[in-house]
C-alpha cells in the first residue's frame, strides 16, 4: 500500500491519473486510477478490461454522494464513518463494476 500512494502522490497534476500494471500495482494486468481532492486521494485499483474514464466517472460520483452525506467530506469523516463509508461504496460503486474493484484512500 505504501508504494501505491508513492507512486500517486509524487506525480504531477497536469499528468493522466491512469497507472498501467507492474510488481509495485499487484499484477501487469492491473492498473491504478486514481483522483485527488484537497487532501483526499481515492484510489481504485482495477484489472484491464475496466475502462478508465468509467472508473473516473465512479470516483466522481462516489465522492459527491460523501460530500451529500457528510457536508464536505474530510479525512475524519472517512475514520469515523467507516461503516457508512463501505456501504456507500458498495451501493454506488460496486453496483456499476464489471469486476473486482479495490479502493485504497489516501491521506495527504
Amino acid at each position: 500500500m505504501r508504494e501505491r500512494f508513492r507512486l500517486v502522490a509524487k506525480r504531477n497534476d497536469n499528468v493522466c491519473n491512469f497507472l498501467e500494471g507492474g510488481l509495485a500495482i499487484g499484477r501487469s494486468d492491473n492498473k491504478l486510477i486514481y483522483r485527488h481532492y484537497a487532501t483526499l486521494y481515492f484510489v481504485f485499483c482495477v484489472d484491464s478490461s475496466e475502462s478508465e474514464l468509467a472508473v473516473l466517472d465512479l470516483i466522481q460520483v462516489f465522492v459527491e454522494t460523501l460530500d451529500n452525506c457528510f457536508d464536505n467530506v474530510c479525512e475524519l469523516d472517512l475514520i469515523f464513518n467507516a461503516d457508512k463509508v463501505r456501504n456507500i461504496f458498495a451501493e454506488r460503486v460496486m453496483g456499476e463494476c464489471s469486476s473486482g474493484v479495490i479502493l485504497f484512500f489516501f491521506f495527504f
